[in-house]
This record gives C-alpha cells, sequence and structure tokens, in this order.
C-alpha cells in the first residue's frame, strides 16, 4: 500500500510522518515547499514530492500510485475541494484532519461521487472528531431513540499554526449547533453548561464544532450542541472576537491574523506528554431517560498522529466500502478503543 502524508512539513503533519517511520511506515511527504520537503524527507528516509494543490494537472500526477492521502493542509475551508476533486480523479482514498462543519457538510455531500469512483472520503481523521464521533455512536448505541446529543472537550496544551489559522477564519461569526436536523445559531439558553469530565467538573461554551455536522450522520440525532473548555492560549482570540465582531472578517484583517499566528511554534512535546485531550457526552429520550461517558486520549496532537497513521492502514487494506463517511460510521464506534491511550468510561 502506498499512501501519501500531505502538508508534511506542517505541525501535525510532521508528527504524523515521524510517527509513521517510527512504526516502519513509508508515506511519500507530499506538499508545496521543496526545501521544506526534502529536509524532512532526508530526515526520515522517504520519497517525497512536490505538488501545489492550485494546479489540478499537477496534483493527479502527483497522486499516481498513491492509495490513500492524509490531508493534513489546512484551512481545509480552501484546501480540501481541490484534494477531493483530484482523489475522486485518481481513484485514492481521501482522509483529513478538519474540524470545520462547512468542510464536513461538503465532503458528505459527496457519497454518490465517491461510490462511483470507487473512493473512501473519510474527513475529520484526527482528534477533529474521531474520540467525539465515537463517543456520540457509543451513547446512541445505548439509548436507542435518544433526541437530544450534547458533547463537550477539553485540552490544556497549546494550538498549532494551522488550528489557530482555522479559529482565525471563525471570528466574528456565531457559533451553531443543530436544532430539529437543521444547523444553525446555538439557543441562547444552551450557550454556557457545566459537565463532568473524567478528571473533574468544567463549565464549557458552546462552539461550532465539526460534531455538529458528522455526529448527525453518525447517530441519526437532530439535536447537538457541542460545547468546549477553551485551553488559555485561545482566550485572547476568542477575546478579540468579541471586541471587533465582524470587522475581523475582512479579507485585510484576516490576513494579518493568519500571518501572525502562522509564527506560533505548536506544542513542544514535553507539553503534549503532560497533556490530555477530556470529552463528555450525554445523549437523552424523550421520556427524559439520559446515558452519559467520558473519554480520556492523549493529547490531541498526539491523537491525531496515531488516528491518522491507523485510519490509513485501514483504507489501504479495502475494508472499507467506497463512499462517504463520518469516523464511526467508517470504522466502527469501538475504533477509539484502539487508540494509543484511549480510556472509555463505563456508558450509563
Amino acid at each position: 500500500m502506498s499512501w501519501m502524508v500531505y502538508g508534511a512539513y506542517g505541525y501535525t503533519g510532521r508528527l504524523v510522518a515521524a510517527l509513521a517511520a517510527e512504526r516502519g511506515e513509508l508515506p511519500v511527504l507530499g506538499g508545496r515547499d521543496e526545501r521544506r520537503l526534502r529536509t524532512l524527507g532526508e530526515r526520515f528516509e522517504l520519497e517525497y514530492r512536490t505538488v501545489n494543490l492550485s494546479d489540478p494537472s499537477e496534483l493527479r500526477t502527483a497522486l499516481r500510485g498513491i492509495d490513500v492521502v492524509a490531508h493534513c493542509a489546512g484551512p481545509f475551508s480552501a484546501t480540501s475541494e481541490p484534494m477531493v476533486d483530484a482523489c475522486l480523479a485518481t481513484g485514492t482514498h481521501y482522509l483529513d484532519i478538519t474540524g470545520e462543519i462547512d468542510v464536513f457538510e461538503a465532503v458528505l455531500a459527496r457519497d454518490d461521487e465517491a461510490r462511483r469512483a470507487g473512493v473512501v472520503l473519510l474527513p475529520g481523521s484526527g482528534f477533529d472528531v474521531v474520540p467525539s464521533d465515537c463517543l456520540a455512536a457509543l451513547l446512541a448505541r445505548a439509548l436507542p431513540g435518544a433526541q437530544r446529543l450534547e458533547l463537550a472537550l477539553r485540552a490544556s496544551g497549546g494550538v498549532s499554526p494551522g488550528t489557530a489559522k482555522t479559529a482565525m477564519e471563525s471570528l466574528g461569526t456565531a457559533g451553531r449547533a443543530r436544532i430539529g436536523g437543521v444547523i444553525g445559531p446555538i439557543p441562547s439558553d444552551r450557550r454556557r453548561r457545566q459537565v463532568e469530565f473524567a478528571d473533574g467538573r468544567a463549565t464549557v461554551h458552546a462552539i461550532a464544532w465539526g460534531d455538529v455536522s458528522t455526529a448527525f450522520r453518525s447517530t441519526g440525532i437532530g439535536d447537538i450542541v457541542v460545547y468546549a473548555a477553551l485551553p488559555p492560549s485561545i482566550a485572547p482570540v476568542m477575546a478579540l472576537a468579541q471586541v471587533a465582531g465582524p470587522a475581523t472578517r475582512s479579507r485585510m484583517v484576516q490576513s494579518l491574523l493568519k500571518r501572525a499566528v502562522g509564527r506560533l511554534p505548536g506544542p513542544s512535546a514535553e507539553t503534549r506528554a503532560k497533556t490530555q485531550g477530556q470529552l463528555w457526552g450525554r445523549v437523552t429520550d424523550a421520556a427524559g431517560k439520559s446515558v452519559s461517558g467520558t473519554i480520556t486520549t492523549l493529547d490531541p496532537y498526539d491523537l491525531t498522529a496515531d488516528s491518522v497513521v491507523r485510519i490509513a492502514q485501514r483504507l489501504g487494506t479495502g475494508t472499507v466500502a467506497p463512499g462517504a463517511y463520518t469516523p464511526s460510521q467508517a470504522l466502527g464506534a469501538d475504533f477509539v478503543r484502539d487508540l494509543d491511550g484511549a480510556k472509555v468510561s463505563d456508558i450509563a
């Protein structure tokens, strides 16, 4: 099986490439900066291919002989569509690490195209949204007929440049939830709550997270709100959003902000070793009965690297039928239990 890590010299891409090499995998490294690719390829003794997403012909050529692409170059609002187009044209399975609602909606809407092309499209193959999607599916399995789903997440570590750039794109826009099966504004009475993570109680705030899209497809539940206890590194971003509002949507401001956060180093290995991802979820049915559960993971970036390498290998075996899927749809609700360091509480 031949696979590619595209965006291999980005923060998360490097983690994926390093873990793959450590496990004896031989992915091809892809990206548009030849110098950085060459440095990384020499470090891990891996082949590399220089390719720009803006050139469809060049991208299709670069994917020849590649069975699976792990797309790690965000923001995915700009990069996902050309890569998906190329994968459908070349018969290459696609996975990415997006957490963006609109990207999920766009990729999952291409299910018919994927089936005709014999291709698997699997967005959200990292911390966004593998553990939360699996938790949602586990909870729905435990309470058939559930009508409301609430999810919450917490991670105390820092953020990568790519994550920060995606956060910049959400500034000045309203949060979103799924109510009555439709994605829209978060109801005013559901913007904040307290939840019991595995390591204790926390106040969480509603956010526009990928599960607003994916959990609906994974569980059929039409009422979904996702919350987060945001790390300190994100606090200045949220403060800016509150002060500047829609002004942060201008092209000039977006460019300046993305240039600034692009210099972030991302959390160090030492920081990641001290950080865990925490997830909480609850489903409720029409009678008011509820089932809740928690998942504890490695640092979100380490979980992402582990998950991407495992999923790339799974797609390469041909055990997932062609189509566009959420992680739990493609791999099963219990896939999260296979990930390094993941602990699922009793669902009750």
